[in-house]
């Protein structure tokens, strides 16, 4: 392991900026565009799946949260992995994580373009990346502070979403139907598609290195950041099912927007336009502080550039990789529609769990501690594939060539 001496990072959040990073993951760009390819998939079976995703994501988040407390150090899985499995397994956590989370940023970037100038959604992808670049390089408080501003906004617009179809004339109980006329595998493709926006937890583990007294603010922030996130997402899911009923909801492609108008209520439509916007803009701060991280804890053993390992000595955050990982993904932003990856992506932080899953069954500790992490590991190894088989393929594909890279390292330094 490589010495970090000069390089640490300054530890200034505590429980509530942790938490408010979390949600501005969780409640983010996801929950105003995934209900209506989950509905499509499990039809009356959404909130099965959204319940699925809820449990798994649990299970996830405690075995993050157990791991983050012994091992405070930036990267999340990639140091727990690697701490626990072994440095492959270390590794390949770390990979999947950064060019997963580098194709998701891109698609976020791409969203907030989508939503505040469709005609230019390519400039405007390639403007928020550069802005909130600037953000995270200014330093950690900044970043939460910024993001406790949109989650604030995403709050409210969600909550006047929620208000609008609950008390329209158009809301109908009969439409929340726990039945699952997509079958067991539409609900589990739900689940898969849900679950990432539950995702965000993950963020509060890898700025592990950058919270006050972790070994307690750590374990006390992923749950709540998970269970607002859960009362958020099912509020909303009930809302809208109930305007739009599953079929209706599924053939949306902007379901809560098409949820308001359906309610009798299209002057709110602008509103959660505006909503989705922000909501993406939050994801991607969120997203870029994450990928920033773990990159930080790659270079710092040699498995990325040793030069992307340095820390500012005076906003005291890894500022070249952030300004590498802004340059990757505002390239991506720029050149390519990156929706197709975001299928290898989910594929990726899918196998990242499975990791973490798999680092905490080390800990032991009676048969209770290791129930969690067994269904967590199992519940990410099951959605991965239930993922669509392009997706499966691609994710493998990504995979197998960052397992390749890693032997001819190993196999370079070996001789």
């Amino acid at each position: 392991m490589v010495a970090h001496s000069g390089s640490e990072l300054r530890r200034t959040l505590g429980v509530g900026d942790a938490v408010v990073i979390g949600l501005g993951s969780m409640v983010g760009a996801g929950i105003f565009a995934a209900l209506g390819p989950a509905a499509h998939a499990a039809g009356s079976g959404l909130l099965l799946g959204l319940a699925l995703a809820a449990v798994i994501a649990y299970c996830n988040a405690t075995s993050s949260a157990r791991l983050a407390a012994l091992y405070p150090a930036s990267g999340g899985t990639y140091v727990y992995g690697r701490e626990r499995l072994g440095e492959f397994w270390g590794y390949l956590a770390g990979w999947a994580f950064v060019v997963g989370k580098t194709a998701s940023c891109a698609a976020m970037a791409l969203t907030v373009g989508a939503y505040v100038w469709p005609g230019q959604a390519h400039v405007v992808a390639v403007a928020a990346v550069v802005a909130l670049t600037a953000v995270n390089y200014g330093g950690i408080q900044k970043s939460a502070w910024l993001t406790r501003a949109i989650v604030a906004v995403v709050l409210a617009v969600l909550a006047a979403v929620v208000v609008a179809c609950l008390t329209s004339g158009q809301a109908d109980a009969g439409r929340l139907d726990l039945g699952a006329s997509g079958g067991a595998g539409g609900v589990l493709q739900a689940a898969g598609l849900l679950f990432f926006a539950f995702a965000g937890y993950a963020r509060i583990a890898t700025l592990g290195e950058e919270v006050r007294d972790p070994a307690r603010t750590i374990p006390r922030a992923i749950p709540v950041a998970l269970g607002i996130a859960l009362v958020v997402y099912a509020a909303v899911a009930v809302a809208v099912l109930s305007v739009l009923g599953s079929n209706a909801l599924g053939d949306a492609t902007a379901p809560l927007a098409d949820a308001v108008r359906a309610a009798g209520v299209p002057e709110l439509a602008p509103v959660v336009r505006v909503g989705a916007a922000v909501a993406a803009m939050g994801s991607l701060l969120a997203l870029i502080l994450g990928v920033s991280r773990t990159t930080l804890a790659m270079a710092r053993d040699r498995h990325l550039p040793g030069a992307l390992a340095a820390v500012h000595p005076r906003f005291q955050v890894p500022h070249r990789a952030e300004l590498a990982v802004g340059a990757v993904v505002a390239v991506l932003a720029a050149t390519v529609d990156v929706r197709g990856a975001i299928g290898f992506s989910s594929f990726g932080v899918l196998v990242y769990y499975a990791v973490a899953n798999a680092s905490a069954w080390t800990l032991g500790r009676g048969p209770a501690a290791r129930v969690v992490p067994a269904v967590g590991l199992a519940g990410c190894l099951v959605l991965a594939f239930s993922l669509p088989g392009m997706s499966v393929a691609v994710g493998a594909g990504v995979l197998a060539v960052g397992v390749g890279a890693y032997g001819v390292r190993r196999w370079s330094a070996g001789r």
